[in-house]
């Protein structure tokens, strides 16, 4: 069906369906944090700028649906601006009733816990999504047992042989050849731990992934780790592992980790200087994204969803002002204070915070289109 459309129509509406699923998700956190705290909330807005239709409910929050929907926010009352930047003279503005629901005036354990409910709430649709799939799906995979080692390789000199049945990689279980080749290939020039199994026993080996450039059935190039093993395969050897639901738990628990974990490392490599940057996508590569994994069906785009929701999430809680992580990085000094940061100091925090934010935009969008 999705063939059928304009090229570019193949791209947006994807890309928009997988946005505004993360943006409701992320602001209803957010939202519901702050209503279960007893805090008035002015607008709930699923993208930027004019209002194209909306409605406002008897507590007097405006729902509005808006022109540029790359995003979304929860104004509380008091707020300056959409960013949710608080007013310290909002008191003043107010009667004594309308204080009280304040954010501003709210405890800093309440406002933190506010703060990470946007984070927390993409985590948490993440896992449902994997969880449900995974229970409802299962995996296809193959027994995780070495075939061949190629000579002169990064895996012969870390002493992998053929037969060798990979229990886990840096801690995560190995529970397919598919899983071993994901955990390798997501660390291109890192050292990792592998466990694998022999007639004699469990035998750990060190091997550094080598850095490949390898293209996508779409043509995207992505840099990926390779060490130099090889597994072939026929049709009979394939099979569908399903869990039950409590092992899903646990496999679901153990999928977020390993995608947490190796995000974090990319940021890592990023700020010593060792990152891929052809690996960060602004708008344009995710609209690229979306649409070429619709051709692969609902469930792939279903799936796509939730790394994307579990990835924002993860930035949002970076300690940047302008973002969830920089308003509570100012509360968790606040805590330990006693009171809060100036607000001169605040307001330099933003303003770096919006260009920080703003530069790595127009990166994003340079990167994409080059």
């Amino acid at each position: 069906m999705i063939e059928s459309l304009p090229l570019f129509l193949n791209y947006i509406i994807p890309f928009l369906a997988i946005l505004i699923v993360i943006v409701v998700v992320h602001e209803m956190g957010h939202y519901l944090i702050a209503r279960w705290n007893g805090v008035a909330v002015d607008a709930f807005s699923i993208g930027f700028g004019p209002e194209l239709f909306g409605w406002t409910d008897r507590r007097g929050t405006r729902w509005r649906i808006a022109a540029i929907p790359l995003g979304g926010y929860v104004r509380f009352t008091g707020d300056m601006n959409a960013a949710s930047v608080p007013d310290p003279d909002a008191s003043d503005r107010y009667d004594a009733q309308t204080r009280k629901t304040l954010f501003v005036n709210k405890s800093v354990w309440q406002r933190m816990a506010i703060v990470v409910a946007g984070p927390m709430a993409n985590v948490l649709f993440t896992f449902l999504v994997l969880y449900a799939v995974l229970l409802g799906y299962g995996r296809m995979t193959l027994e995780p047992v070495v075939g061949e080692v190629i000579e002169q390789s990064a895996a012969e000199e870390a002493g992998f042989l053929p037969q060798d049945r990979v229990l886990s990689v840096d801690g995560f279980p190995v529970r397919g050849f598919s899983d071993f080749q994901r955990f390798i290939g997501t660390a291109p020039g890192r050292t990792v731990s592998v466990i694998v199994e022999r007639e004699s026993g469990p035998v750990t080996l060190s091997v550094v992934p080598e850095p490949q450039t390898a293209t996508t059935r779409f043509g995207r190039e992505i840099t990926l780790g390779v060490i130099g093993v090889t597994r072939s395969a026929q049709e009979s050897d394939w099979f569908l592992y399903r869990p039950g639901p409590i092992e899903a738990v646990g496999m679901t628990f153990e999928e977020i980790h390993f995608i947490i974990d190796r995000t974090l490392a990319f940021f890592a490599d990023l700020f010593v200087g060792r990152g891929d940057l052809d690996q960060i996508a602004g708008p344009v590569g995710m609209a690229q994204v979306s649409g070429e994994v619709a051709t692969l069906g609902f469930l792939a785009l279903v799936n796509l969803t939730a790394l994307l929701s579990l990835n924002i999430g993860i930035v949002n809680l970076l300690p940047v002002p302008m973002l969830d992580g920089g308003h509570l990085m100012y509360y968790v000094f606040e805590a330990l204070r006693g009171r809060p940061l100036s607000r001169r100091t605040q307001e330099i925090g933003y303003r770096i915070g919006f260009a920080l934010v703003i530069s790595l935009m127009i990166f994003t969008v340079i990167n994409d289109i080059v």
